[in-house]
């Protein structure tokens, strides 16, 4: 059939099995968005706020379901404000097609209303990015671009398609299917044998993975090889939902700001067995140092990332869910019960330092509440009051209270994702996770402003309720697409740690900079319940923990956007903390 490249780009879509795409028109798309339109029966386009939040929207679809997500944005500034999600997908090897339109190729270089080089300008942020100046080409680049996007190590691919493109016409020919993704590279046997000998000779053996285990499905594949393993399991920011936090054998995420008994597990250890995980500075601190007392074997798809940041003994390239099968396999069973013992002794050593750091923030919170007499300054920045309303002296939430009300509180099978900060690293050591794919998060680049266009992307894709945890700081940044949610209908629970801070850098600059709370302090009176029910969403506020249940029971038995807006301190701190640069004897533990 003779058709338009506008339509060749919604037919290709369709046959990619693309039944969701996310994005905002203009000028250089509207031939395309004519093409939508035609084929509103077979795919469903949903209009965000903003390009950037539709580059989220798009990526969370994609993290959600494992499926290709799309977005569409027009040329120069709708182009440009996708290069944030971009970037986020890109570090976070999640599998997405930006699709933008751009001036008519005779234009191309000459200033034209709205040009922009966006193949230049997202080169560095993408797995790969074409410009199609022929039409004859338009269909073969799609498919290619979707076998990228998903092949290998997955990321973000972008299709520049120039307007006189879009509106030209050729002879379109249907492909049968879907195309496949590259077949995946498969380890060597002789790798897997050093690979099984080294395990054999450990005696502490601990395992360490990542968004890996995720994306490439291999979650059953590593709790049977933690098992012949007879190893401890921590993970990446990246890895968590890979196994259920309540696993007998997982400690929960290491690193930074990582679970005590994780990272102390992992030091101990004489074979730190990585699987689908790079060796972030976030994970490593100082990286000199990290690996001084054990042997590395490094197992991941991407060859790129073996050696990169830490040198393993051992590194085999390879899809690690046909890796770890073939190594259970042929790997006797292992048994390390002085090993194991010790690790329990490391789990009640974790909960009585927790313990013992929350009695003294309890402490010092009952005596700066005891101390009478608050400035109006202090008032505005604890609390953050509407216009008109008197300072409240009450107790204000805790995190556990928080996180632990709104995991009571949830009906059925939620996603969570988070913004990025204190309340991202809270909820990855606290929240309790049981399926691969239901805990979303920026942890590559730590975008803030990420999650509320995730959500509502995981949300259209699965159908399963997310709920958001976010910081006032954050949500800020792209509120607007509260309009989306409330649009689509997306029953997406909204849970703010409001204290007035931007809480992670500020909690760095009373650790590391004396105090200097430089532009952390938000002077800036926001009612977010107002705010909320502006865009049509529901909203309550909680200054206590029965408050909290009220607005959590409440939130959960609607079926729309529903904000609970925490009143929460701005010195609570994140705990453990490995400082920046640090080792494991630097870890932080109570302050």
């Amino acid at each position: 059939m003779n058709i338009t490249g506008a339509q060749i780009v919604t037919e290709v879509l369709c046959e990619q099995g693309c039944d969701t795409v996310f994005g905002y028109p203009g000028g250089q798309v509207i031939d395309l968005y004519d093409a939508l339109w035609l084929a509103k029966d077979r795919i469903r386009h949903v209009l965000t706020a903003h390009e950037q939040g539709a580059a989220h929207a798009a990526d969370g679809y994609a993290r959600a379901s494992g499926k290709v997500g799309v977005v569409i944005a027009t040329s120069g500034p709708g182009a440009t404000n996708l290069v944030t999600g971009l970037a986020t997908a890109h570090l976070d090897s999640v599998p997405l097609v930006a699709v933008t339109g751009n001036v008519p190729s005779g234009l191309i270089g000459r200033d034209a209303f709205q040009e922009v080089d966006i193949v230049g300008v997202s080169m560095p942020v993408t797995k790969h990015n074409f410009i199609v100046k022929d039409v004859t080409r338009l269909a073969e680049t799609l498919r290619l671009a979707f076998k990228i996007a998903k092949s290998g190590r997955p990321g973000p691919v972008l299709v520049d398609i120039p307007k006189d493109v879009q509106t030209a016409s050729c002879e379109f020919e249907p492909a049968a299917a879907p195309i496949e993704a590259e077949p995946k590279k498969t380890s060597s046997n002789h790798r897997l044998r050093w690979a099984k000998e080294m395990i054999e000779k450990s005696r502490r053996p601990y395992i360490y993975f990542g968004g890996g285990i995720i994306s490439g499905d291999a979650s059953a594949e590593l709790l049977a090889f933690a098992e012949r393993c007879d190893a401890p399991m921590g993970c990446s920011l990246m890895g968590l939902s890979a196994v259920p936090t309540d696993h007998p054998r997982f400690l929960g995420m290491q690193g930074m700001h990582g679970h005590f008994a994780a990272s102390a597990a992992e030091q101990e250890a004489d074979l730190v067995i990585a699987l689908g995980v790079r060796f972030s500075d976030r994970a490593t601190g100082d990286g000199d140092s990290f690996a001084e007392r054990f042997r590395v074997l490094h197992i991941d798809i991407d060859a790129a990332e073996l050696n990169k940041n830490i040198h393993a003994q051992l590194s085999v390239q390879g899809d690690v869910k046909d890796a770890l099968s073939r190594l259970t396999e042929i790997l006797p069973q292992q048994h390390h019960p002085t090993w194991m013992k010790r690790i329990r002794t490391l789990r009640r050593e974790e909960a009585e330092r927790t313990a013992h750091s929350h009695e003294m923030r309890d402490a010092r919170s009952g005596l700066q509440k005891g101390m009478g007499t608050v400035t109006e300054t202090e008032a505005d920045r604890h609390f953050l009051l509407p216009p008109g309303q008197s300072y409240d002296t009450s107790p204000c939430l805790t995190h556990e209270q928080i996180i632990d009300g709104i995991e009571a509180a949830k009906a059925g099978s939620c996603i969570a994702v988070t913004d990025v900060g204190q309340h991202q690293m809270w909820a990855a050591q606290r929240c309790h996770l049981t399926v691969p794919r239901c805990f979303l998060t920026s942890g590559g680049l730590g975008t803030m402003g990420f999650g509320l266009g995730a959500a509502v992307g995981a949300y259209i894709a699965t159908g399963r309720r997310p709920v958001l945890f976010t910081g006032d700081g954050c949500f800020r940044m792209n509120l607007t697409e509260l309009a989306t949610a409330v649009a689509e209908k997306v029953p997406v629970v909204i849970v703010i740690f409001n204290n007035g801070v931007l809480g992670m850098v500020r909690q760095w600059q009373t650790l590391f900079f004396d105090g200097h709370h430089s532009a952390t302090t938000l002077p800036r009176t926001a009612d977010f319940v107002k705010i909320a029910e502006g865009f049509g969403a529901g909203a309550m506020r909680a200054h206590t923990p029965e408050e909290l249940k009220a607005a959590a029971e409440t939130a959960f038995a609607q079926e729309m956007p529903f904000v609970i807006d925490c009143i929460t301190d701005p010195d609570e701190t994140v705990l453990p903390m490995l400082p920046p640069g640090g080792s494991f004897a630097d870890l932080i533990t109570e302050i």
